[in-house]
């Protein structure tokens, strides 16, 4: 019912199959909050970073078994030398990013974070991934096949990345919400006596986007578009809206109207919680 959008019926920017861009993370009120994915030349400062500390660490390690083991017993040397490596390349790193979820000393200088595809945090798999894949692609050829990967990837993966399914954002980017759809006032006495049922979420979506960039179609695309999710959304509405009504003006008086039931909800949920635990 809410399959893929003509291309000439998606405004710019917009997936065709959920009416969403390709990078943006959906919150419960139908918004799309974009999580861009950091530029190359962060992602080389935080790794340089990363690099010379993992070095650091493997060297004051081997340092270490060094003065316990001293240089008399090769195999046992050799063995500490080996723990000494997959300690500071592998462990620490994994350790740090599953703590942290997704934090690196690298990422918390530069303000990035590793989160899903998804945009959700990382957990313990996903850290052991890109360590394991960061000691042959970072640490054993300095970095160069993970700066060739990000360079023809979209989200700027490195092989790491791509095997663990994850990506690095700007953890410091201000996630701007869009404006509340505003209720036109010549709808609102029939929005706030009507019934108005939940939209499913991919409606829900593509309603707000096209509310919100309809200005960016082409007018034929715009009348199109707007009677077809004005005529999906009717079946979640009764009764009809007034005769005459602008399909866009009744979109708008749903998300509106909409929008301020479940804010109201949310206010009552919170007052009887707080009753509750007194």
């Amino acid at each position: 019912m809410y399959g893929p959008l003509p291309p000439t019926m998606v405004p710019p920017g917009v997936s065709g199959t959920v009416g969403v861009g390709r990078d943006d993370l959906v919150s419960g009120e139908a918004v799309a909050l974009d999580l861009p994915p950091a530029g190359i030349g962060l992602r080389m400062v935080s790794g340089l970073i990363d690099l010379v500390l993992g070095f650091a660490a493997w060297f004051a390690l081997q340092w270490l078994s060094l003065k316990v083991v001293g240089d008399t017993d090769f195999a046992l040397l050799a063995a500490s030398f080996t723990l000494s490596m997959v300690t500071a390349l592998v462990v620490v790193p994994t350790v740090m990013e599953t703590l942290t979820r997704g934090k690196t000393v690298g990422h918390y200088a530069l303000g990035l974070r590793t989160v899903r595809d998804d945009a959700g945090p990382i957990g313990f798999r996903h850290a052991l991934t890109r360590a394991l894949l960061g000691v042959v692609e970072i640490y054993g050829c300095w970095g160069l096949p993970a700066l060739i990967a990000a360079v023809v990837t979209r989200k700027g993966k490195r092989f790491g990345d791509l095997l663990a399914g994850t990506y690095v954002i700007r953890d410091r980017h201000k996630l701007a919400a869009p404006e509340p759809i505003p209720m036109p006032p010549e709808l609102a006495m029939w929005a706030k006596t009507a019934d108005v049922a939940p939209l499913p979420d991919q409606l829900a979506i593509m309603v707000r986007q096209f509310l919100t960039r309809r200005d960016g179609l082409a007018p034929q695309a715009r009348m199109l578009l707007g009677q077809r999710l004005l005529r999906d959304a009717a079946p979640f509405v009764a009764p009809a809206p007034p005769a005459g009504a602008p399909d866009e003006m009744v979109l708008a008086a749903i998300m509106a109207e909409r929008r301020q039931r479940d804010t109201e909800r949310l206010a009552r949920d919170e007052r009887l919680r707080r009753r509750l635990l007194r």
